[in-house]
């Protein structure tokens, strides 16, 4: 299944790469708007349709205490990569393993675990 990510600017351009190679529609903030601020990033995924993916831990403050309108999804990944193309690779193991669906939540990848917590604002983050 094809889906389609905005990686923000401090996801590692390799991973990003490496999920386009595997037929994921994915745009990059480090190429198409480098410098944009988070609440720029976030509004761009959600005016695009895209999971957002990152490495920042501020798109759940954003979304959850200051109550910004979530995109379709987040996948925030809570390590620091060993690779720039370990992000990717897990989030690949990931959606290959299935039962996993990534639109209305907060997905959060850790090397041991994954959590997801549903998005404000009604199935898919939407009001």
């Amino acid at each position: 299944m094809m889906a389609r990510f905005l990686a923000d600017e401090c996801f590692p351009l390799r991973s990003a790469e490496r999920l386009r190679a595997h037929g994921h529609d994915v745009a990059a903030v480090s190429v198409d708007t480098p410098g944009a601020s988070d609440e720029d990033v976030l509004s761009r995924a959600v005016d695009e349709h895209r999971v957002l993916l990152t490495l920042d831990r501020d798109y759940g403050d954003l979304v959850y205490a200051r109550g910004s309108r979530p995109p379709v999804g987040i996948v925030y990944f809570r390590f620091d990569p060993e690779t720039p193309t370990e992000p990717a690779d897990r989030l690949l193991r990931v959606l290959a393993a299935g039962g996993v669906q990534l639109e209305g939540v907060l997905t959060v990848l850790s090397r041991g675990a994954i959590r997801q917590r549903r998005l404000p604002g009604g199935p898919h983050g939407r009001p």
